[in-house]
């Protein structure tokens, strides 16, 4: 995984970079209801607020 840009936004390039999965499998988390929430911008594309994505993936940590 990549290190925290520092920015408020982050595009669906960047979180799949991050994690390590492809656009379909995204997509797919969106579709499920299972991924970070998004704000869709009036040009159709997608940001993921930085705090709302490092919320999603702790809350998916292993609790062990």
């Amino acid at each position: 995984m990549t290190e925290h840009t520092g920015r408020i936004w982050l595009t669906v390039a960047e979180i799949c970079d991050e994690l390590e999965i492809s656009r379909s499998t995204f997509y797919e988390w969106r579709l499920k209801g299972t991924g970070p929430r998004c704000a869709k911008l009036p040009n159709g594309r997608l940001r993921v607020r930085r705090a709302e994505f490092d919320r999603w993936i702790s809350s998916r940590e292993d609790a062990n």
